[in-house]
């Protein structure tokens, strides 16, 4: 990362690395609107669920945490620094990131169940050598916190790889924590 980077993810004021400290530790607030509010006030609309491109499901609930299959976003192919600019890359994430949304609300009914982001994963498609794969990535976890808050702030990795399937430039999986259960079943499927 180059010095003097501007993110739109400032640092958490405060508090122990990964503790939101006891007025920011997850739960819903009296002014806290929610992110199906925020994602409305934002103009956004969450896609459709992208087909599986393999034998797996889209999400997996064990106990609260919610596990999501990596996601890549329809229109971004090809590999960073060679066919798509960071911005583009950003671009990419975000939209994985709105994949991973619609998963979200497909297994928990709500966006609003979400209690935390716990962990980010992000693979790049990329040229041997680019430094910039945290940047990229930074698109997801952008919207999350603009989503959630500081329930969004998520521990993270961020992988340059050779390619991804489908030819994709950018796939984000995600682990999320589910507030008690109002009643998903495992593998993919609400009864």
């Amino acid at each position: 990362m180059s010095p003097g980077r501007v993110f739109a993810v400032p640092p958490r004021p405060g508090g122990r690395q990964g503790d939101p400290g006891p007025e920011r530790r997850p739960g819903r607030h009296q002014s806290d609107p929610g992110p199906e509010r925020r994602l409305a006030e934002l103009g956004l609309e969450l896609p459709a669920l992208r087909p599986k491109a393999g034998l797996y499901e889209g999400w997996v609930r064990s106990g609260d945490l919610l596990f999501l299959a990596g996601q890549g976003a329809d229109g971004w192919t090809g590999r960073l620094s060679l066919d798509l600019t960071v911005e583009q890359g950003r671009a990419a994430a975000r939209d994985c990131a709105l994949n991973l949304l619609a998963q979200t609300r497909d297994a928990l009914g709500s966006l609003d169940q979400v209690a935390r982001v716990v962990k980010v994963t992000g693979f790049v498609a990329c040229v041997p050598g680019f430094g910039e794969v945290p940047a990229v990535v930074d698109g997801a976890s952008a919207l999350l916190v603009e989503l959630f808050g500081d329930r969004g702030r998520h521990a993270r990795t961020a992988v340059g790889v050779a390619a991804l399937p489908l030819g994709f430039a950018v796939e984000v999986e995600a682990v999320v924590e589910a507030r008690p259960p109002g009643g998903s079943g495992p593998g993919g499927r609400r009864p």
